[in-house]
């Protein structure tokens, strides 16, 4: 995995740095123009795949190079094979900037069509790079990046686009900042517990109501195609124990179209539904659907058909506050404006009968004792089936945030009984901000092997995990803390007698003075 390729990671640190140096700042402008020429390459390479594999079957294949592109009815156009990264690289400096920024980005913007939800989203979007020499250095560290790719592929078997993918994965942890509206990114690890726990399965329909940079999708995706690899042959387990198959090995193209549609995602940042997009087509699915809109406002209701739909939602939503309450979705049921709470109400809309949800929230949504807090926590447990709280210590998503979180499971329309808790220690990595991977999985494993072989009526709460009846909640106000629940336990302190402490202290004390003694002799 690409943790243990140091080149790979240098390769990433120089291209930062270079961006950096080169004018380049913030860190989103730079994720997103260094997505541009990664795409710019990555789609040239599979072109010119398919039509070598077209040949060679003798199947009929049309190039996305082929014909000419142009930009309106008066223009007389540029041939599309002038448009390939293969021969814009040996272009010179300043004629590569301005035949890139002229001709190939926007074509770029174009790829999937006109009605597809990359184009849309691509329309406003900008090429930036301000130099000749810029780009001409990143170039050569991309060629650089793909070279050692491929060398790695080759060397350890794992699949070219799962390490690609990979590369992208770890461009995007390195947004070293909170972005807008309280958004962070979730670490992959902390990703693929909650799939495990939910796990859904191929044909689900699957949403994230804020997806980011499409983590949770992803997840669900890598997750889905491992389930193909039975025997686990294709396979391979990761730094924190979880088991995922190569993104190409067992996915044959109707696999492919069925995954492909049922993966559905929204963000309120356009240039996280951009990199969300990118990050899902790099990862082999071809025309993702990623939509920019506020699932909490009334813009949503235009998607009327996304209520009861999903078999799954998966999400880690922003913690921002309050929202002006004139733009709030009136088909919501909470009477608040806090949107760690309407976002329990979103997802509970979206799901179908019988959905699951996997969702982390600020442990305050636990406890809070506000009518909107106790209303929120009903909606899981008295119109769902409640089955895991699992609280996570605050450190997990530092360098981003130190708010202490926690993982909520339920079904809608379920029937809640019993209700697992387990309070995480720790999620394998130190709770600092270095965030420097310690010796094995920390909880990760044991919650899943709890979760998934829950006992019916452990009665034991002295410890992290127990069990506990929906009626002893509703008679607690719905309080789902885990601290509210565990049994502390008190061992009785026996102390000596003071006649036996005074005669051992006499003793000490002798044997002092007798030492004192022998040292005093010797100098004498």
């Amino acid at each position: 995995m690409l943790h243990l390729n140091t080149q790979l990671k240098s390769l990433i640190n120089k291209l930062w740095d270079k961006f950096w140096s080169g004018g380049i700042s913030n860190p989103l402008t730079a994720i997103e123009q260094i997505t541009y020429l990664i795409f710019m390459k990555r789609i040239d390479e599979l072109d010119l795949k398919r039509k070598a594999d077209a040949e060679w079957t003798g199947e009929e294949y049309k190039s996305l190079f082929e014909g000419i592109f142009k930009q309106g009815e008066n223009d007389q156009g540029i041939e599309k094979e002038k448009l390939r990264w293969s021969y814009i690289k040996h272009l010179e400096s300043q004629e590569r900037l301005n035949h890139i920024s002229q001709f190939v980005f926007p074509f770029l913007k174009e790829l999937n069509g006109k009605n597809s939800h990359f184009t849309k989203h691509m329309k406003n979007a900008v090429f930036v790079i301000p130099s000749p020499s810029l780009l001409h250095e990143s170039i050569i560290i991309i060629e650089e990046l793909f070279k050692e790719i491929e060398k790695d592929a080759l060397e350890n078997g794992q699949a070219f686009q799962d390490i690609q993918g990979d590369v992208y994965e770890h461009l995007l942890s390195e947004i070293a900042s909170a972005g807008k509206n309280g958004q962070f990114r979730t670490p992959r690890h902390i990703i693929n517990l909650l799939v495990d726990l939910v796990e859904p399965k191929y044909g689900d329909k699957i949403a994230d109501p804020a997806c980011g940079t499409g983590g949770f999708l992803l997840g669900a995706y890598q997750y889905i195609l491992t389930t193909f690899d039975r025997d686990k042959k294709h396979s391979i387990t990761d730094e924190n124990g979880f088991v995922r198959s190569t993104t190409s090995a067992l996915l044959t193209e109707d696999r492919k179209q069925v995954i492909d549609k049922s993966l559905r995602g929204y963000d309120i940042d356009v240039t996280m539904v951009r990199l969300g997009l990118m990050n899902l087509m790099m990862h082999g699915i071809d025309d993702p659907n990623i939509d920019y809109t506020d699932t909490l406002s009334k813009s949503f209701q235009k998607y009327s058909d996304e209520q009861n739909s999903y078999d799954v939602v998966l999400a880690n939503p922003p913690f921002t506050g309050n929202l002006n309450k004139g733009e709030i979705d009136d088909t919501l049921t909470l009477s608040t404006t806090k949107t760690e709470l309407l976002f329990i109400d979103r997802i509970y809309s979206m799901l179908r009968g019988g959905g699951t949800a996997g969702i982390i929230i600020p442990q305050g949504v636990l406890f809070g004792s506000a009518n909107a807090f106790v209303d929120a926590r009903k909606i899981m447990i008295e119109k769902s089936q409640l089955k895991a709280v699992i609280t996570m210590p605050s450190g997990v998503f530092k360098p981003y945030a130190g708010v202490a979180t926690a993982i909520l499971i339920f079904t809608k329309g379920g029937e809640t009984d019993k209700v697992f808790f387990y309070d995480m220690q720790s999620d394998g990595y130190s709770l600092d901000d270095k965030r420097a991977k310690m010796d094995g999985y920390g909880d990760l494993q044991t919650i899943i092997t709890e979760y998934k072989g829950r006992a019916t009526n452990s009665s034991d709460r002295s410890g992290n995990i127990f069990m506990v009846n929906k009626k002893e909640i509703a008679e607690n106000n719905y309080d789902l803390s885990h601290s509210s629940y565990k049994e502390e336990v008190y061992e009785e302190v026996k102390y000596d007698d003071p006649k036996d402490i005074l005669e051992t202290l006499s003793d000490l004390e002798n044997d002092i003075q007798t030492e004192l003694s022998k040292i005093k002799s010797l100098y004498e």
